[in-house]
């Protein structure tokens, strides 16, 4: 088999047209820089003799125009690689951007199902329907949900296993054809090889995965323990604000790196701290709700009591299953107590040490955040109008407080989880994250910036995605922020 070209038969009409918007744009931005430079404003609405309204352009306008028709373009040169891999079925005729194209189909019909309905039904879904009217929102809900979607996917995206090594395929170029493909096997690597034989563009796609079962569910538990210590610090203040304040500025002391370092060495591990650290955080979503449902159906005992039996017993099950594991000699006894036929899961013990210790990184910070926002609420109106009620503490702070401030906590959740990604990423880059053979992307970029002078190809995908991960986090929290700001 050839070696595969970046757009095949489809750069042939798609590459000039694409070459021209870039063209375009860039000289659109230098003259509107230089117009700007110069003096140059955009056109403003002018009142016509007939009462009537005209916009005066102005040559920053056509600048501007022209950067916008450019982009537009671009677009659609991108659509026309996405559709024409799809059509064209046959990878040496679409190319490398074609075949990864319609390897990701599943992926684009998701996207297109997502924002059809969301569209459709955005009037009836609040603050998420709201976001449609924010293109920056739009723009950032839709490199988050590819990414979720191609996880989701990975599977059937993949164009080989994630540890899959091809000895022959080492440090091969992009679009390399495996040596003797067998019945059913993906013959070539789409974004080349690692140094082991690696397909990169399928640890790329597992990537996602390994990334996205860690970050958002660790900022769940962060805010978990952040909110749940935040609403009575914030509320009651006084000495439990300065001990709870203290014990939060004592952690955020610590540099982040030197405390994965610290939490990551042997002799720590073997002592269990990161397990009795687990033993502490993971109390916090049970002891959440069990105060929410018990504060909200106080007035109603055998609903309140079915919702908070229901809780303890699930949630304590989970817990324990979480931070039990019968069948690891190395743990200390404490997490060995929990019968195994009762255990229904186990996390791997890096994994645990990775989750354990974003979320003991994150929560201080979400807990000052918390605070800060209760101390404000709470001289509000209804809040008095709560008190005067005889409603008590918690079902002010949870029923009055917490809803009035879910605006900024929904904007800082997807932040945090753009933070928790980023750090992720560092420290399977030093080599701190899961197992040295998963695909995820810090390990990845780690693996290929080795060699990354003589062959970029493999650190740049697993980089890229990352990048693009956390700006659709950032855009989509700047959408949130500007709708929610409209309330």
């Amino acid at each position: 088999m050839e070696p595969l070209t970046w757009s095949g038969d489809l750069g042939t009409f798609l590459n000039p047209l694409m070459g021209f918007a870039v063209a375009l744009f860039v000289a659109g931005f230098v003259a509107n820089f230089a117009l700007v430079l110069a003096g140059q404003r955009p056109g403003e609405m002018v009142v016509n003799a007939d009462h009537t309204l005209s916009l005066q352009r102005t040559p920053v306008d056509f600048a501007l125009m022209a950067m916008k028709y450019a982009v537009l373009v671009l677009v659609l040169g991108v659509v026309g690689y996405i559709i024409g891999g799809m059509v064209l079925a046959d990878p040496t005729r679409s190319g490398i951007l074609g075949a990864m194209a319609a390897r990701l189909t599943p992926v684009w019909l998701s996207l297109v199902a997502l924002f059809a309905v969301s569209i459709t039904f955005k009037r009836r879904l609040g603050l998420y329907g709201k976001l449609f009217d924010s293109p920056i929102g739009m723009v950032g809900f839709g490199l988050v949900m590819f990414w979720i979607f191609t996880a989701a996917f990975s599977g059937m995206v993949a164009t080989h296993g994630p540890i899959t090594v091809i000895s022959q395929m080492r440090n091969q170029l992009p679009g390399s054809p495996l040596p003797n493909p067998t019945e059913g096997q993906y013959g070539w690597y789409l974004l080349g090889a690692d140094n082991l034989g690696r397909d990169v563009f399928s640890r790329v796609i597992y990537g996602a995965f390994e990334v996205l079962k860690i970050a958002p569910l660790a900022t769940v538990f962060a805010f978990m323990v952040g909110i749940t210590l935040g609403l009575p610090a914030g509320y009651y203040g006084g000495r439990l604000d300065t001990v709870i304040t203290f014990l939060a500025n004592l952690v955020l002391a610590f540099p982040v790196i030197l405390l994965f370092y610290l939490l990551v060495t042997p002799e720590i591990v073997a002592a269990g701290i990161p397990n009795y650290l687990s033993m502490v955080l993971f109390i916090f979503p049970i002891i959440f709700f069990v105060v929410l449902f018990n504060s909200r159906f106080r007035t109603d005992p055998p609903r309140r009591n079915l919702l908070v039996g229901a809780t303890v017993i699930l949630g304590g099950v989970a817990y324990l299953s979480l931070i039990s594991n019968p069948s690891d000699p190395n743990l200390p006894w404490l997490f060995r107590l929990w019968p195994e036929m009762l255990d229904l899961f186990d996390i791997p013990g890096n994994l645990l040490i990775v989750f354990v210790s974003v979320v003991f990184v994150n929560s201080p910070t979400v807990f000052r955040i918390v605070r800060g926002i209760v101390l404000d609420i709470k001289t509000r109106d209804y809040v008095a109008a709560g008190q005067t009620r005889g409603e008590g503490p918690w079902y002010i702070m949870l029923w009055e407080i917490l809803p009035n401030a879910r605006g900024p906590l929904i904007v800082d959740f997807c932040l945090r989880i753009g933070y928790t990604t980023i750090l992720l990423g560092t420290l399977g880059f030093f080599g701190l994250g899961v197992s040295p053979e998963s695909p995820d992307w810090g390990s990845t970029i780690n693996e290929g910036r080795r060699l990354l002078t003589v062959y970029p190809h493999p650190a740049l995908p697993p980089a890229l995605a990352l990048m693009s991960l956390v700006l659709g986090l950032n855009l989509l929290a700047d959408g949130l922020r500007e709708e929610s700001l409209k309330d």
